[in-house]
């Protein structure tokens, strides 16, 4: 994999196309995955083609994805960075609620540390805001456990522009994650605002392609172009779309992760960028 690098936080050198670890589990994100063979293979393999950024949360499965990673990994390689989530709750499949209170994040830090089996957290991230708590107070709770030397870089997730700014005031922020893809453009502002400040953008759900990949569309045209599939273009394009792009496609198969990881090597001109 020849993705470049990007240094999160400062210290922490990772290749910019990651793997988020949602997708290992059952449907509807809840429960044990269909193949548990293929889902530590798929985390292995992904480590082998030098993958060194793995996002998950606490909230996959619930628990199931940080567990996977343990027993797939563990002992982790030196180099390689987990960065995982918490701030949303479920009760059933396909259900998510924002809980932000800081003793509920407290709880599920000290939880997805001892899962994961580590003495402190790369990347820790407020999954959602909770619009029942204020920001600064979710934000406060994650700054706690960052001075108690359990977490070393907080990060945000679904948020607005705003929200980064209002959470800075307390908080040193280093990655954004929300969604973003070639067929749904809608934070475009802020990824421009972590552009311009130096903060990672990690856009999930990276490889929607929509209306772009129909027969005769500038997907379709460009795969023939490039020999490349709609996917890597996809996911080629957020790469090229600012050097703070950090895209963790995920996938439950080793055959999709390696296509998805060959889109590093995936190189578009400014023309078939612009036509995208």
């Amino acid at each position: 994999m020849t993705a470049p690098l990007f240094a999160l936080g400062g210290d922490l050198n990772v290749n910019r196309l990651g793997f988020g670890a949602m997708q290992l589990t059952g449907p509807g994100i809840w429960g044990e995955p269909r193949d548990r063979d293929e889902a530590l293979r798929v985390l292995r393999r992904a480590v082998e083609l030098g993958v060194n950024l793995i996002d998950t949360a606490d909230s996959y499965g619930p628990v199931v994805s940080e567990q996977l990673i343990h027993e797939a990994l563990h002992p982790y390689p030196e180099g390689l960075v987990i960065a995982t989530k918490a701030g949303l709750v479920r009760t059933g499949p396909g259900e998510w609620h924002p809980v932000g209170r800081p003793e509920y994040l407290r709880q599920q830090a000290e939880l997805s540390l001892r899962r994961l089996g580590v003495e402190r957290i790369d990347l820790f991230q407020l999954h959602r805001p909770d619009p029942q708590v204020p920001l600064a107070d979710s934000v406060g709770a994650l700054v706690e456990l960052q001075r108690e030397g359990k977490v070393r870089h907080l990060g945000l997730s679904n948020v607005t522009v705003e929200q980064i700014r209002q959470a800075r005031e307390h908080a040193t922020i280093v990655s954004v994650q929300n969604l973003y893809n070639l067929a749904n453009r809608e934070h475009e502002e802020v990824l421009d605002y972590c552009a311009a400040e130096g903060i990672a953008f990690i856009p999930w759900f990276p490889i929607a392609t929509g209306e772009l990949a129909r027969p005769g569309g500038p997907l379709d045209v460009l795969a023939r172009e490039t020999n490349a599939t709609p996917a890597q273009l996809a996911i080629a394009w957020l790469l090229h779309r600012s050097p703070v792009t950090l895209p963790i496609p995920g996938t439950s198969s080793v055959a999709h992760l390696e296509e998805n990881l060959a889109a590093a090597s995936v190189r578009l001109t400014e023309e078939q960028f612009s036509r995208l």
